[in-house]
């Protein structure tokens, strides 16, 4: 399909606009405000309450079986995002696929309330089905808000970007320092559970908004296509408890899907007789390669990072058993906090340095992300070796400043990420794409989950030295894995550039 067949075939963008964007980005943004806040709010204490509740009893290895865990469960939140994307290009449209994975999710969160590992597990499973039929489509609305070569998509999705962190930077605050400290951690879940409920509320008001954009064919629009997708997101449903049981398998899984998706864009572009649609989508796929291994180093945050926290890091505010209870949950919140400060300068300085020809190409700019996030662990380690008190703690800053790092990096290469699939992938194909790119997180994020399990799976105590050090061997090693990745990306990017024809 060629690209005037494309803009023929695109719904009619709803008039009206608000501070030059169309107005339903604003909406859009503000679903997935509440969306991350519900995600973000439990996952600032999903792996250390898996711990202390499921795996206490297993002394110095309940936090390497909670990242396990932890990282089978977020890397099945995005790996289903290939399944939720196929579903809205060719069954519901995608503002019925949001609406239905957002009540799953927060029936799921709910679920959470129970303390027996298995229906935590089983909430967690249900979270995962509504996920994929939410997070991938979403994202690919914005791009449909804006016509083929409207100069205003990567900003677009750098405001779109800043409600999902609007939410994440509130989340921790509330689910974690607040709710967790004081009157446990598993009622953080049902704060999360709320900050989903409203996002599947404001979903409904923002219909007039949106207009046609993500709704179904006229022959697709009958609400038994509805249900029965919801029948078979809770059948899926018990496929991911399975998996999150079985962690080797999983990995296995994973693999054979991805390798099966790459099949299918470079038959796909074969299959069209279009060279240059088949170039784009093998520079999209060595794109996707780089994407993964970022988000395998910088979903540190959310388990071994947060164990280290927790037990090797100063308090940031209050006392040592404030802290430990919930306390430390606050380092959640630092990056989306700098994706707020920051991603309005990062927004108005690619136009900037477009107009002056100075703008990196987007290979040159995962290439700059993996650098920094690289670099972010090189602070810890280097804290851990020279700043360590007589309690054995890290003074907070020093992880505050690698948050820093981790996030500069982000906004180099995540937002650019997702207007970038949008650009490259054949209309039709979107959703699926987006599918791909959050597969590849997927990936990243089991693989996270084991890098977690070796680093934070040391001692407590009298052990803690030996722990510690721990740390300090695993993101000393993330530290060269993540520069020599960036490296690389830099010297192949006019490859990829070229691969890409034109696509800036």
């Amino acid at each position: 399909m060629n690209t005037q067949t494309e803009a023929v075939n695109r719904p009619p963008i709803p008039p009206g606009e608000f501070m030059g964007h169309p107005k339903a980005l604003w909406q859009l943004s503000n679903i997935e405000m509440w969306e991350r806040f519900a995600y973000y709010g439990m996952r600032a204490l999903l792996a250390v309450y898996v711990a202390t509740t499921f795996f206490d009893h297993l002394g110095d290895q309940a936090n390497a079986e909670a990242s396990l865990v932890y990282g089978g469960y977020t890397a099945l939140v995005y790996a289903t995002g290939i399944i939720g994307g196929y579903i809205a290009d060719h069954v519901l449209g995608y503002q019925r696929s949001i609406l239905l994975g957002a009540i799953i999710m927060a029936a799921g969160l709910c679920v959470l309330l129970f303390e027996d590992l298995t229906m935590f597990l089983v909430g967690l499973a249900l979270i995962v089905a509504g996920n994929g039929l939410f997070k991938p489509n979403i994202s690919t609305m914005i791009g449909k808000l804006y016509a083929p070569g409207d100069v205003r998509r990567d900003s677009g999705f750098t405001i779109f970007y800043m409600g999902i962190n609007l939410g994440a930077f509130i989340a921790p605050f509330i689910t974690a320092a607040w709710i967790g400290a004081t009157w446990g951690l598993k009622w953080g879940f049902f704060a999360a559970a709320i900050g989903m409920i409203l996002s599947t509320l404001f979903l409904e008001i923002s219909k007039k908004a949106l207009g046609h954009v993500g709704l179904p064919p006229e022959d697709k629009q009958g609400w038994g296509r509805f249900f029965l997708v919801g029948i078979g997101a809770l059948v899926m449903a018990v496929g991911v408890f399975f998996l999150l049981s079985e962690s080797a398998i999983l990995g296995w899984l994973l693999g054979a899907i991805m390798l099966g998706l790459i099949a299918y864009f470079i038959i796909s572009g074969i299959k069209s007789g279009d060279k240059v649609q088949l170039q784009r989508y093998i520079a999209m796929i060595i794109l996707f390669a780089a994407n993964a291994c970022f988000w395998a180093l910088f979903e540190q945050a959310g388990s071994s990072m947060n164990f280290f926290a927790r037990e090797f890091v100063t308090p940031m505010y209050g006392s040592m058993d404030s802290w430990q209870a919930g306390g430390f949950g606050i380092f959640q919140s630092l990056n989306p906090l700098y994706i707020l400060l920051f991603a309005p300068l990062f927004a108005a300085i690619w136009p900037w340095l477009d107009k002056r020809n100075m703008n990196p190409s987007i290979p040159r700019k995962f290439a700059l992300g993996l650098i920094q996030v690289s670099l972010g662990f090189y602070v810890l380690v280097f804290a851990i070796a020279n700043f360590q008190n007589a309690a054995g703690l890290v003074p907070w800053f020093f992880l505050a400043f690698c948050y820093l790092l981790h996030t500069t990096g982000e906004l180099c290469l995540s937002p650019i990420g997702l207007s970038m699939v949008t650009k490259l992938a054949a209309e039709k194909e979107t959703g699926l794409a987006m599918g791909g790119w959050f597969l590849s997180i997927a990936m990243a994020q089991y693989v996270a989950g084991l890098i977690a399990a070796i680093a934070s799976g040391g001692g407590h105590g009298p052990e803690a030295g030996a722990a510690i050090s721990q740390y300090s061997d695993t993101y000393m090693l993330l530290f060269m894995f993540g520069l020599g990745f960036g490296v690389f990306y830099l010297l192949v990017a006019p490859l990829i550039n070229k691969l890409m024809h034109g696509v800036k």
